[in-house]
C-alpha cells in the first residue's frame, strides 16, 4: 500500500511539474540544489523574487528576496516592471511552485529571463536551506 501511495504521489508531482512548465520554453523550473547553486554563484546576475503574499513573505522568506505578490493581479506586472531589470535573470519562488510558475509565465511574456524554484519554499525548507524572518 505504501509503494502504491508513493507511486501515485510521484506521478502527481510529475504531472504538476509538466503543468507548470507545460510545453512552454519561456522559463526554466529547477530543483532546490540547482536554484541554490545559481543564487550562490551569480549574485550580481539575478534578482530573487518571492511572489507570495506580504503576510507569507513576512513570516519567512529566502535571504535577499524582494516581495512582489502575484495574487495582486492589478499591481503585479506594473510593480515587476518598475523593480526588475531585464538584463538580469529573475529567480522566482512561492510556497509550492504553482504561483511562481504563473508569475514566471507572466514575466517571461514581458521579455524577462526567468528561473522558477521547483517545489517552492516548501522544498527549500525540506532540503534544510536557510530562510530568514
Amino acid at each position: 500500500m505504501k509503494k502504491l501511495f508513493m507511486s501515485i504521489m510521484l506521478m502527481v508531482a510529475g504531472i504538476l511539474t509538466w503543468a507548470q512548465n507545460g510545453n512552454n520554453d519561456t522559463f526554466e523550473t529547477i530543483n532546490v540544489d540547482d536554484f541554490n547553486n545559481t543564487l550562490e554563484n551569480g549574485s550580481d546576475s539575478h534578482v530573487l523574487v518571492d511572489v507570495r503574499t506580504p503576510e507569507e513573505y513576512n513570516t519567512e522568506h529566502l535571504k535577499g528576496a524582494i516581495n512582489i505578490n502575484v495574487k495582486d493581479s492589478l499591481t503585479f506586472l506594473p510593480k515587476a516592471k518598475e523593480l526588475l531589470p531585464k538584463d538580469k535573470t529573475i529567480m522566482v519562488y512561492c510556497r509550492s511552485g504553482h504561483r511562481s510558475a504563473m508569475a514566471a509565465g507572466k514575466l517571461a511574456a514581458e521579455g524577462y529571463k526567468i528561473i522558477n524554484l521547483k517545489g517552492g519554499i516548501t522544498a527549500w525548507k525540506l532540503a534544510e536551506k536557510e530562510t530568514v524572518k
